[in-house]
């Protein structure tokens, strides 16, 4: 089922999520309906406060993006490997690498596209689907993907690490936003 993307402004997007056990309700529904809401969103990850759940858990698929590497990516990116994959749980080890620029974008802030200086390398320990644990260092795109969507894990958003300036010139599309003055391709939840 393709649940409704949570708008920027609700509360849930700024809690800080819990973890789950193996027992949470439904969770493999939940796990197949946050696949189904991404790929019909046409994102490249979601996280469950995007689907108005304040849980640990998020879902990441970046064989799209690296599919859609121009022949400078490629140059960029030339270890770069897709993954898709369930993290529950996740919690950030360490963040390493020379800091890079990226151009980010979220479903729950839609239309609103910034670039955003990240750690080229993250290490998380998380539980995959069938909560075995994991330990894995990814880099890259894949690490960019998977830091974005971990924030969402802390209450944490792409425009959290703009500077000032920026943030004002962006205001009045995200006051649109949480006052549900945008259009998208997928359904929204908006503050009421």
């Amino acid at each position: 089922m393709i649940l409704p993307i949570v708008a920027y402004g609700h509360p849930v997007l700024r809690k800080v999520a819990d973890d789950i056990t193996a027992e949470y309700p439904e969770l493999k529904k939940l796990i197949a309906d946050m696949w189904e809401t991404m790929y019909h969103s046409n994102g490249v990850g979601v996280a469950a406060p995007q689907v108005n759940k304040p849980i640990r858990l998020f879902v990441v698929d970046t064989e799209q993006i690296v599919e859609g590497f121009d022949d400078q990516d490629k140059r960029d990116y030339p270890n770069e490997k897709p993954i898709k994959s369930v993290f529950i749980n996740a919690h950030k080890i360490e963040e390493t690498g020379t800091p890079w620029l990226y151009n980010e974008g979220c479903l729950s802030i839609p239309k609103v596209r910034e670039d955003v200086s990240r750690g080229a390398n993250v290490r998380l320990r998380y539980m995959d689907e069938n909560f075995v644990e994991q330990e894995k260092e990814f880099s890259g795109i894949t690490a960019r993907v998977i830091l974005h969507e971990y924030d969402h894990l802390d209450g944490k958003l792409f425009i959290d690490y703009l500077a000032p300036i920026k943030k004002r010139l962006i205001k009045k599309k995200l006051d649109d936003i949480t006052n549900g003055k945008v259009r998208t391709d997928y359904r929204m939840l908006f503050v009421k």
